[in-house]
């Protein structure tokens, strides 16, 4: 995480932001040195739970240990050359929020209750309406069998917004322009956001 004051941002934001981003890299240390594993993460009450599949490297070593799930979004390289100031160095925008602490394995049943409330969790994003009531018992039971939930117990939260806040008016709107004109105006808006919010 940036250090810097400027880029820093309190926890409800933060939780909020990583529900909605809901994608994580999550990085455990195994026998075999550190790993990483890359899931769609549930936030609620503190807690994080989220399922791997079982041929997943990170999967047999989770339960019972420690590890982070890292969420990002809304990054982009900056240029000097967006700034009106002179004599600038290149950098990079971006948000992104750490939870770690102890991780433990999910049972059967509540395996099944991530899963559905993943669905319904998501399904709407997409204007979708899937549950597992439309698969066969059998098909889903063995689904199931494939892979192994895990339930991350937030007790680290480090959050970061680097969106140019420390910069004048003149060299944000340039950075703004420059992002538009790259065609990603979801970072230029965000940038904007943080710089007025709402």
């Amino acid at each position: 995480m940036h250090p810097a004051a400027a880029f820093g941002w309190d926890d409800a934001a933060a939780l909020a932001f990583a529900s909605e981003v809901a994608f994580a890299h999550i990085f455990a240390l195994t026998p075999d040195g550190p790993r990483v594993a890359h899931a769609p993460l549930l936030i609620a009450d503190g807690r994080a739970r989220f399922h791997l599949s079982n041929g997943n490297a990170l999967t047999p070593h989770l339960g019972g240990s420690h590890a982070t799930a890292s969420v990002a979004a809304h990054d982009h390289y900056v240029s000097p050359n967006w700034y009106a100031a002179a004599d600038q160095v290149p950098t990079w925008n971006y948000v992104a929020v750490e939870l770690a602490g102890p991780v433990r394995r999910l049972d059967a049943d509540e395996l099944v209750a991530l899963l559905d409330a993943s669905a319904a969790t998501f399904e709407p994003r997409v204007g979708e309406g899937w549950t597992r009531a439309k698969m066969t018992p059998a098909r889903f039971e063995a689904m199931c069998g494939g892979i192994t939930g895990f339930e991350l117990t937030i007790q680290t939260l480090r959050a970061t917004r680097k969106l140019s806040q420390n910069k004048p008016d003149a060299d944000v709107a340039g950075v703004t322009s420059a992002l538009e004109a790259l065609g990603r105006d979801d970072v230029a808006a965000v940038v904007r956001a943080t710089r007025n919010p709402v």
